[in-house]
């Protein structure tokens, strides 16, 4: 979408939902609506039903977890700001990280056929309370979009008629794609040929080492 059509896209949207859209931002070509997560039901049925927006189409619905963002480098033994001259570079340089008002996030991309627009919905969780209400009610799409999202990030779906784990395992332990969750794993599996079947044990892979990561600000990510 052009600038002007995003502009009055935002203008459009902050006038429907008042007070319930807490942020509209225009960022890389993309507008992002975040709102509080009580409402997002409401606000995605007025997305939904509004006869000039006409989003009726959900593409997707991806957690996001912030912990540690910003950071100059990962959280290891070995790899620091001063082990790295990349990292070392990069903790030197002043970087506009925006602060976060949850640990957690879960974005909705939302498409209008009819209008040919696009916004995405974002809402912000505490890191002790990732509770959302389910839009499956609204986009019946959400059903395993928000089932992910539970397995991965541990973000409960409230209202899900069937909130269950989807990729890992039922019996994992933890959600992989926290930031905390340990990049080895709790567990492994393995064949005993005594057994005769596949068994679970306690991880016997050692931690790996990372390069530094680089929080970049030349405009190629959107999140």
């Amino acid at each position: 979408m052009n600038t002007d059509t995003l502009n009055r896209l935002a203008e459009r949207i902050r006038g429907l939902l008042g007070d319930r859209a807490r942020d509209a931002v225009i960022e890389c070509g993309e507008l992002t609506v975040v709102v509080d997560a009580p409402d997002i039901v409401a606000v995605s049925e007025t997305l939904r039903d509004t006869p000039d927006l006409a989003f009726k189409l959900l593409l997707d619905v991806s957690g996001i977890d912030y912990q540690t963002y910003g950071e100059a480098d990962w959280r290891t033994h070995d790899a620091t700001v001063s082990g790295f001259s990349r990292g070392v570079a990069r903790a030197q340089e002043t970087v506009d990280v925006r602060p976060f008002p949850g640990r957690f996030g879960v974005v909705y991309h939302l498409l209008s056929i009819e209008h040919n627009l696009r916004v995405r919905v974002k809402v912000y969780l505490a890191e002790d309370q990732p509770r959302v209400p389910s839009v499956i009610d609204v986009w019946p799409s959400a059903n395993w979009y928000e089932r992910e999202a539970f397995d991965l990030y541990g973000i409960l779906f409230e209202g899900h008629p069937d909130l269950r784990r989807i990729l890992t395992d039922y019996g994992f332990i933890g959600h992989p794609f926290r930031k905390d969750f340990p990049l080895e794993g709790h567990v492994e599996v393995r064949y005993d040929a005594e057994k005769g079947r596949v068994v679970y044990q306690p991880v016997t892979i050692e931690n790996r080492i990372l390069v530094p990561r680089v929080i970049r600000n030349d405009g190629r990510f959107g999140h």
